[in-house]
């Protein structure tokens, strides 16, 4: 399947309408139900390949250094999670991780945080880390630079508005890996890091709880994997994850340390 067709392949049932992109769907979808979507793992001539090291400096205002995998050797694994659904959902997904004793990083969707900012600080009193994930998750590489800062920026100030903190990371919204010009516009805003991810946890398909486990089973030392807040199976999956991970003795902990 194409990049454009598993961009717009997404979608939980529909609620009531907003007028915001949630998720990683490109089609308008209720606070209760947003979702977010993957696109695909192939990588254009114009995305920057990412870097598996923290630089020891990065130029302020500069284009930001984008990561996607901890390259110290450590037996860890950052679990991120496209912040946007329903709040009995995100309940579901930090109740299942306090039980696995496993911290994760969370990327917000803005207009999830403007319709419901209890996910969001429900996230950070789980004492999870917190990131950005754009405002209204549209194409942001295919968006001009302005309105792509104004995605960014927009969502960077809703977080600091509810939280007191723009977020730790920023994530591009329909890609697995930033063009050199989200890698800009990040900047730009702020972000000295773009988080991208070597695991496609396949959540955001709804293909069944057994398929999501399988798919992070890919994960080695030093991955960062995608998942979801707005999908059930992703809850349904999680404990079986979080058994397979502590079996091959890997500890899921916050992009923060995985990448130190």
């Amino acid at each position: 399947m194409s990049q454009l067709s598993r961009r717009r392949a997404l979608g939980l049932s529909a609620g009531a309408a907003i007028a915001a992109v949630a998720g990683c769907s490109t089609d308008s979808a209720s606070p209760s139900s947003q979702s977010t979507s993957a696109p695909a793992t192939t990588t254009s001539a114009q995305t920057p390949v990412p870097a598996t090291t923290v630089p020891p400096t990065t130029p302020i205002g500069g284009p930001a250094v984008q990561l996607a995998r901890g390259a110290s050797g450590r037996p860890e694994v950052a679990l991120t999670f496209h912040g946007a659904g329903d709040l009995s959902i995100t309940r579901q997904v930090l109740a299942a991780l306090a039980a696995g004793h496993a911290q994760a990083t969370v990327l917000a969707v803005g207009t999830w945080l403007a319709a419901s900012p209890d996910g969001v600080r429900m996230v950070r009193d789980g004492g999870h880390e917190i990131g950005n994930h754009t405002w209204s998750h549209g194409d942001l590489a295919a968006m001009e630079p302005n309105p792509m800062l104004v995605e960014i920026t927009r969502c960077r100030d809703k977080l600091a508005d509810i939280l007191g903190t723009p977020g730790t990371f920023f994530r591009q919204s329909q890609g697995q890996h930033a063009t050199q010009q989200e890698l800009i516009e990040a900047g730009q805003a702020g972000y000295a890091r773009v988080l991208s991810y070597d695991i496609d946890s396949t959540d955001w398909e709804d293909p069944g709880p057994a398929a999501v486990r399988q798919a992070v089973t890919k994960a080695t030392a030093g991955s960062v994997v995608s998942m979801h807040l707005g999908h059930q199976g992703t809850v349904l999956a999680l404990p079986g994850i979080l058994r397979d991970l502590a079996d091959r003795g890997l500890t899921p902990v916050t992009a923060t340390e995985l990448l130190r």
